[in-house]
């Protein structure tokens, strides 16, 4: 199956944002190294793009994989489910959505 583009949305309360919160905030010191570690073992081929939306307290990520499964296991192996509530959705470029309804 070729990999295609999720987006992960992930959002956590005030009191465990990595600004407020000690454990958190140790999390996120080396999120970037353990979600490395994870992509491959997990089939997550690419992260395209990682967002913070700080006052809101939301993440959004997309991501290029295998499957929402993987993506479901980086997470919980980088501890970003640790203190986060995670959304996974599959995500269809606007072009092919377009060319669909032209058919």
């Amino acid at each position: 199956m070729a990999p295609q583009l999720f987006g992960v949305f992930a959002s956590h309360t005030p009191e465990s944002c990595p600004l407020n919160n000690e454990k958190s905030k140790g999390i996120v010191a080396q999120l970037d190294g353990k979600m490395k570690q994870s992509m491959e073992k997990n089939g997550v081929k690419k992260i395209v793009g990682f967002y913070f939306s700080v006052l809101e307290h939301e993440w959004t990520i997309i991501m290029e994989a295998e499957n929402a499964h993987g993506i479901e296991a980086l997470c919980i192996d980088s501890g970003i489910s640790a203190f986060s509530t995670v959304k996974i959705v599959p995500l269809t470029d606007f072009n092919v959505v377009v060319n669909r309804l032209k058919q």
